[in-house]
């Protein structure tokens, strides 16, 4: 959820609610600076008001990237747009070539990236799973094509294709 507070955006990261014994129930925020990715924690009351941010979310594909500079196509009237590294950083281990992917606008200005949920990248490297390694939960390290590295079980080879979560970042299942 992304607020306005003082002519500013902020992205909520976390929240947590508090009622104390005497007083009144107050939500602790801590927010994110869009602009500069400072972060804070604010203090609200039931009757405190913000003013709610609407963005503009497009579909986007991504072309290419030539250093911090991540160039994007829109899907539907095929505009290409350039974005800036940091706006999309959450998303760089996962993102490659082709992939679409939904870009938030606020006045036409990007801020931010929606990934889908799971994102399937093959395996670029990884050591081979040896013979009598059957322990139960045992995990190696893999490296993905996008650079990424993600544990995972002892049978996964070199050249597979992974379904990775992107929000937590872990191996689900092989695709």
């Amino acid at each position: 959820m992304l607020i306005e507070l003082d002519n500013k955006l902020f992205k909520a990261v976390s929240y947590h609610h508090n009622k104390t014994g005497r007083g009144g129930a107050v939500i602790k925020l801590k927010l994110k600076n869009i602009q500069n990715g400072a972060t804070t924690e604010e203090i609200f009351r039931p009757g405190d008001k913000f003013k709610r941010v609407v963005l503009d979310t497009r579909k986007m594909q991504f072309l290419y990237h030539d250093g911090d500079h991540y160039h994007f196509m829109d899907v539907d009237n095929f505009e290409q747009i350039i974005l800036d590294k940091d706006i999309i950083e959450e998303g760089l281990p996962y993102l490659k070539e082709e992939m679409t992917i939904s870009i938030q606008l606020h006045n036409e200005k990007p801020i931010g990236c929606d990934l889908p949920i799971t994102v399937e990248l093959k395996v670029a490297r990884t050591d081979p799973g040896l013979r009598g390694n059957t322990v139960s939960g045992a995990t190696k390290a893999a490296t993905l094509e996008t650079g990424y590295e993600v544990q995972v079980p002892l049978f996964i080879n070199e050249g597979d294709v992974l379904k990775i979560d992107t929000r937590t970042g872990e191996y689900l299942e092989r695709a």
